[in-house]
């Protein structure tokens, strides 16, 4: 049987929730964890209409890309279409789970990755990648028992960077200790110095991992009292931060490049600041409201910065330095729910999975 945690914790090992933004309200806004899936629905907005299609569906979990609830409900009355989904979801068992900024934050199976993919876009990094998301875990092991501690800490998430994962540093040196008390001696006696052939082993890993590394680590270690620090470190994490940026294998001139982005993204309107007399090569892109990313864009010499949710006055700050294209947000992220469904219907394939019929975006071209 498929939980409605399995499901979401899997989904969060992908994104993790420590990845979203202050503001935000991702994970498991409504429902049961405990509960049985029936059916998985897909979608960027659990709205009302997405509501009725679960339960024509006989789905009893929700997985939206925005939280339906940002702010605190002081009632729930049904006054507003946040309380009238609430209430819906509650009355027919229907949880809903959200997957927000964490999912905008991260390199791989991310929004913005998705939005790199369909314009094809090649060596793409993260735009403006976070700090301080990182520690590293410093022990000491008896040699013998080395690869049992390593391995131990590689399935509770360390040793993973960029690409590469099961990644160590070891050095030899000689432990001493005197067991006192009722402490047990390791290799000799009671009350002797004892000296021990050790490995110190150094790993790094995501700092919301820290519970379950320091876990494993026990677990795994023969000692009674296990020796280790731990380092915040202050590097950039590469794959988890804001926007991304590309490049595209055959530079176009801006006003192609801009039917391209059109008919890739099938956006009915792309809102865009003066042309600027040269190829578009490097592209920066972030799903939904990125304005506050343009400085970045503009550092890492993108050709052209590609986002929603952009004001009058905000696309003066383009200053003839690069082209702001506006696609809409909705626009910008609607295949995010391609991706969710994809990675839950991969995993869980014993299970139903819908991609929403419903179209959420309010906004309305003529």
């Amino acid at each position: 049987m498929i939980t409605i945690k399995k499901i979401t914790t899997y989904l969060e090992s992908i994104a993790p929730s420590p990845y979203q933004e202050s503001y935000d309200n991702a994970g498991l806004i409504i429902g049961d964890p405990n509960a049985v899936v029936k059916g998985v629905l897909v979608c960027l907005d659990a709205v009302e209409g997405v509501i009725e299609e679960a339960i024509a569906k006989g789905c009893n979990l929700i997985v939206a890309h925005h939280p339906i609830v940002f702010k605190g409900l002081k009632r729930l009355n049904g006054k507003n279409y946040v309380e009238r989904v609430v209430m819906k979801a509650i009355k027919h068992d229907i949880a809903i789970f959200a997957i927000h900024t964490n999912l905008d934050s991260v390199y791989h199976h991310g929004v913005n990755a998705i939005i790199a993919e369909r314009l094809g876009l090649l060596n793409t990094r993260i735009l403006a990648p976070k700090r301080q998301l990182l520690m590293k875990l410093e022990t000491f092991v008896p040699t013998p028992f080395t690869q049992g501690v390593l391995n131990a800490l590689y399935d509770a998430g360390a040793g993973r960077i960029g690409d590469y994962e099961n990644c160590s540093f070891r050095s030899e040196g000689v432990g001493t200790f005197k067991p006192k008390g009722k402490a047990q001696p390791f290799i000799g006696k009671l009350g002797q110095d004892e000296e021990v052939q050790e490995h110190r082993l150094e790993v790094v890993f995501p700092a919301h991992k820290e519970r379950d590394i320091l876990k494993a680590l026990r677990a795994a270690h023969p000692y009674e009292e296990v020796a280790y620090y731990l380092h915040r470190l202050e590097n950039e994490q590469e794959e988890v931060g804001s926007g991304m940026i590309g490049q595209i294998a055959d530079p176009m001139d801006p006003l192609p490049f801009l039917h391209f982005l059109k008919s890739k993204m099938q956006t009915a309107c792309v809102r865009h600041t003066q042309l600027i007399e040269k190829k578009i090569a490097n592209v920066a892109v972030c799903g939904g409201a990125g304005g506050f990313l343009l400085n970045d864009a503009i550092r890492a010499g993108a050709d052209i910065f590609v986002t929603a949710d952009y004001k009058y006055h905000e696309f003066f700050d383009a200053d003839g330095l690069i082209i702001i294209a506006d696609i809409g947000h909705f626009e910008s992220e609607q295949f995010t729910i391609e991706l969710l469904y994809d990675l839950i219907i991969k995993k869980y394939s014993e299970i139903t999975v819908f991609s929403t019929n419903f179209i959420t975006n309010p906004v309305r071209y003529l």
